[in-house]
């Protein structure tokens, strides 16, 4: 994506961006976020029991998110605001 990650970003701020964005402005769900970044389960009995991978959410959770990262890179969207300047 033409990301300098000794100067720009870490892989480590990236899947924190990436968190960020995917539940509060795609809003996809934080389980399912879990795994696609392939963090642990948090709760107590997850790894124990909790065998779901949500693969079908997190195959369509790609499309926004690589849509969302394509707006960005291509510009940011600018939205006039009314009124006088500086308030």
């Amino acid at each position: 994506m033409g990301y300098d990650t000794r100067t720009e970003i870490t892989g480590h701020g990236f899947r924190a961006m990436a968190r960020t964005i995917l539940h509060e402005e795609l809003g996809q769900k934080p389980e399912v976020i879990e795994h696609l970044l392939a963090n642990a389960v948090s709760d107590t009995l997850g790894t124990a029991y909790n065998r779901t991978t949500f693969l079908k959410e997190r195959r369509a959770m790609m499309q926004p998110w690589a849509d969302y990262l394509d707006k960005r890179k291509a510009g940011a969207d600018v939205i006039p605001l009314q009124g006088k300047s500086g308030l």
